[in-house]
């Protein structure tokens, strides 16, 4: 199925049912009086995560969803029966926005997270609701008010821990083939990824992470040129980013340094955020050169663009070179959960100075 990251829908709250006029008939009670009940209120609807979707494209087929009505009250003071709420499911990491307002609703990042985005009508008041010391017969009642109606759209951004990033060619689908099941198309022949693709990498016996097949960006994207605009946004998720520069491109007059500074470039156009988070330089098709060229052009390039993070020769096609890094990602990753998990079980005002101190 091809990867939908934008869509759109009409979503339609329940109206309240009406308020019933009754009155008491009953021999024995000769002045009985209004007993009519509220009507019912309207269902909701919700939007819910949910982790078997992976993709927006069922908006594509139904676009429009409606909660139940609320029912009518009845006599003897019964209140009608409310309508049912309507849950729609939608993928982990849908942002939802309001069509006419461009108001952000809300993010759905984790699995069952719900979002309330039309509320039900509330049910109309019975006639024995108006009733006083001065209308003893109210024969009023309320109609019931109509549920929201919203047109929303929807904003599919990949959750995954790890993104591939670099030009077209570069070998992203191929690397992601290598290390996880996977299985994008990959050819000898130039072309690039048009779709996201998802990978679990695993690394041993409960460890593994998500890796990221993002589409290859060109100069340019974060104004619009190619496909890189519509998946940029996917990158924010992640938590690290793994830059993949071809260390044998098949055009003679391609320069690796340079098409790699124009990649950092896009992502500091793009957003800041993203330009700032932890960037691994990954220098991919080292089959294709003789070993020892091979670590002699991955040296030029990392000391040509004065890089000093983690930095890695691989190759894609033949895997080798991957499990060093598929393990240093993970580390890393373990890293960043321990560290979040220390934050956050440390107290706010742990360190601060006790009541009275100078």
């Amino acid at each position: 199925m091809k990867f939908v990251d934008e869509a759109k829908a009409r979503v339609q709250a329940g109206n309240g049912g009406r308020g019933s006029t009754s009155f008491r008939r009953e021999k024995s009670v000769p002045f009985g009086g209004p007993d009519g009940g509220d009507g019912g209120k309207g269902g909701s609807v919700y939007l819910r995560a949910a982790s078997g979707i992976n993709t927006l494209a069922d908006f594509r087929i139904e676009r429009t969803f409606r909660a139940q009505h609320g029912e009518g009250g009845g006599a003897n003071d019964c209140t009608g029966r409310g309508g049912a709420d309507l849950y729609v499911p939608v993928p982990i990491g849908t942002v939802v926005r309001d069509s006419e307002t461009n108001e952000q609703l809300g993010d759905l990042t984790r699995d069952g997270a719900e979002l309330l985005v039309a509320r039900g009508g509330k049910g109309g008041w019975g006639n024995q609701r108006f009733k006083s010391s001065t209308n003893r017969s109210p024969r009023q009642f309320g109609p019931g008010l109509p549920g929201e109606k919203r047109s929303l759209e929807f904003e599919l951004k990949v959750i995954a821990d790890v993104g591939l990033l670099g030009l077209p060619n570069a070998g992203k689908s191929t690397l992601i083939r290598a290390v996880s099941a996977a299985r994008p198309r990959v050819a000898d022949y130039p072309f690039t990824t048009l779709y996201p693709n998802l990978g679990v990498v695993a690394v041993g016996q409960h460890r593994s992470f998500v890796m990221a097949d993002i589409p290859g960006l060109i100069e340019g994207a974060a104004e619009g040129a190619g496909l890189g605009i519509r998946f940029l946004k996917h990158l924010q998720r992640t938590r690290v980013l793994l830059h993949l520069v071809d260390i044998a491109p098949l055009d003679p007059d391609a320069d690796p340094v340079r098409d790699a500074r124009a990649i950092v470039a896009e992502l500091k156009k793009f957003n800041k955020e993203l330009a700032a988070k932890p960037r691994w330089l990954v220098l991919n098709k080292r089959d294709l050169l003789p070993p020892a060229d091979a670590q002699k052009r991955a040296r030029a390039i990392v000391r040509a663009l004065r890089y000093r993070g983690p930095h890695f020769l691989i190759s894609g096609a033949t895997g080798e070179g991957t499990k060093p890094l598929c393990e240093a990602v993970m580390a890393a990753l373990e890293e960043h959960d321990r560290a979040a998990r220390e934050r956050a079980s440390t107290p706010a005002d742990a360190g601060a100075a006790p009541p009275g101190a100078a």
